[in-house]
């Protein structure tokens, strides 16, 4: 029978839980979330215990990440069904800070991050996302800190920007990538899928589609840019509004011009009705 994970909502309490774990010399795997949990984070989840003896998972809808125009106020939040499947995990602790617990009045601190974070992918349509992203995750290594972070690779960029953070600040935490959990049609899972009407879901899978047949392309041989050309036309013919449709290096983010460059990520975001979607794939 599952247990329920202790749930701390302030910085003290949550440095108290942390020194009893520490006591027992426990190694501590981080999950960062924002909520509305779905197989993908379980997947997160998972892969914390593997990797150590005591998993903390954060929920915060971390405002500082979205523009005035994007979905804050909308964005799905789903405590009791969260809990339960955190629970079923075995979780041992819930990080569940408030806005004020995370910005007290007077907060004049930001992490602005370069290299990866202003490859000209996210950061060209959210300019304001990866500062936001940085100083959260920032401030939750500073709190916690693990021995470990797991983020999912759906969030690729973002992934990134993590991992050169952590290093170049030295925050002794190692940062993990954990593979992309799909629908059975090939839809990356999401919380956002959930704005997605019957129709756009039937649709959304194209954007896997196109990926697949793109790195397909690129493996055979072709040419960067009519590989990509190709499943670019194949996305905007679905229906969808492409915001970029790229083939960068793995690591690096930097555009390629042959996969010869170095390892390759096929990286996608586009609007389909009132929904953005993102994904990636590895050539």
């Amino acid at each position: 029978m599952s247990r329920s994970p202790m749930i701390v909502r302030t910085v003290p309490a949550l440095r108290r839980a942390l020194d009893g774990l520490r006591a027992r010399k426990a190694t501590i795997a981080l999950v960062p979330t924002m909520g509305a949990l779905h197989d993908g984070h379980v997947s997160l989840v998972r892969l914390a215990k593997r990797r150590a003896r005591k998993v903390i998972v954060s929920i915060f809808v971390n405002p500082t990440q979205f523009a005035p125009t994007e979905d804050f106020g909308s964005y799905p939040r789903t405590w009791k069904a969260d809990l339960a499947r955190l629970a079923a995990e075995d979780v041992d602790l819930i990080w569940n800070p408030d806005v004020k617990a995370m910005y007290p009045e007077g907060f004049a601190t930001r992490i602005v991050p370069e290299g990866p974070a202003t490859a000209g992918l996210e950061d060209r349509f959210r300019p304001h996302f990866f500062g936001g992203v940085a100083t959260v995750v920032g401030k939750l290594f500073a709190q916690v800190r693990p021995d470990f972070a797991i983020f999912g690779e759906k969030d690729f960029q973002q992934l990134r920007v993590v991992a050169r953070m952590a290093g170049d600040l030295d925050l002794g935490v190692k940062v993990i990538g954990s593979r992309t959990v799909r629908e059975r049609d090939g839809l990356a899972m999401s919380s956002r899928n959930v704005y997605l009407t019957p129709e756009e879901r039937q649709i959304a899978p194209v954007l896997y589609r196109a990926m697949k047949e793109s790195a397909a392309r690129l493996r055979a041989g072709d040419a960067v840019e009519d590989a990509m050309a190709g499943g670019a036309g194949q996305i905007a013919s679905a229906g969808f509004v492409l915001d970029y449709f790229e083939a960068r290096h793995a690591e690096t983010l930097a555009p390629i011009a042959s996969v010869k460059d170095g390892p390759v990520r096929i990286l996608v975001a586009a609007r389909l009705g009132k929904t953005r979607l993102i994904d990636n794939i590895g050539v």
